[in-house]
């Protein structure tokens, strides 16, 4: 149990014991860098990653070539995990944004276990259930809301994950987060600045100050953390419960 709750992933976490040492050795840890691809758009599913740090944003392709990101997945989650309800190909490509380390587990062994044990069916449902709250909560926000707020609550969700308040992001990146050119990142950029949500760009490299930036970001990053903490502090059989990131102390 001591590997099961070092792992850091909240999903393997939750598994049942039996189930978990089931598993364990089928299990691979590999790390990714920043822009790495776990998975492309048509793959077949082969290996589920269960993230234990980084950020891992699903992109989405236009026919035009536009490329824009529909959520994100830290710790809290597992990259293929809709393979298990039925075997299918990537509808998305799962590209690192923040480098880090997850845990493999090929297909096979995890759809026995799903099959077999209602703990893992009921885990790893929840999470498909919040990646569905999280899917559509995107696609509403992206209609409705600035782009200056957008961008707030992605960088808050990215602290989130990582609780570093430097965040290194390039403007590729933020673009396909926010679904917009290049020069409207800048734009936005400017304004973050202004208003004391972003401390510096450089390089690459973002300082941010996360209790500005939950004031500038819309409803709907807070609306949202508060359902999937709650989803899974009460719905998670297994390991301590999400808790809430205190903002940073302010200098």
């Amino acid at each position: 149990m001591a590997l099961q709750t070092s792992l850091g992933n909240r999903l393997l976490a939750a598994f049942p014991p039996r189930d978990f040492n089931l598993l364990a050795p089928h299990f691979h840890e590999t790390s990714f860098d920043f822009d790495a691809v776990l998975v492309r758009t048509g793959d077949e599913f082969k290996q589920v990653y269960f993230p234990l740090s980084g950020v891992i944003a699903f992109l989405v392709e236009m026919s035009d070539g536009h490329i824009v990101a529909s959520t994100l997945m830290g710790s809290e989650g597992a990259v293929g995990a809709l393979s298990l309800l039925i075997p299918s190909r990537s509808p998305v490509t799962a590209t690192a944004y923040v480098a880090g380390a997850a845990v493999q587990v090929p297909v096979a062994p995890l759809r026995l276990a799903f099959e077999q044990s209602a703990t893992v069916r009921h885990v790893l449902r929840l999470h498909l259930r919040t990646q569905l709250l999280q899917l559509n909560n995107v696609a509403a926000c992206n209609a409705v809301h600035p782009v200056e707020c957008r961008m707030a609550r992605w960088l808050l969700e990215i602290h989130d994950r990582i609780g570093n308040s430097r965040i290194q992001l390039t403007q590729e990146a933020l673009a396909q987060l926010l679904g917009v050119r290049r020069t409207t990142v800048t734009l936005t950029m400017r304004k973050l600045r202004a208003a004391g949500g972003i401390l510096s760009d450089r390089r690459g490299m973002l300082e941010i100050d996360r209790g500005r930036l939950e004031k500038i970001a819309c409803e709907c990053y807070a609306v949202m953390r508060r359902r999937i903490t709650r989803m899974y502090n009460e719905e998670l059989p297994v390991g301590s419960p999400i808790t809430t990131r205190s903002p940073p102390p302010q200098h």
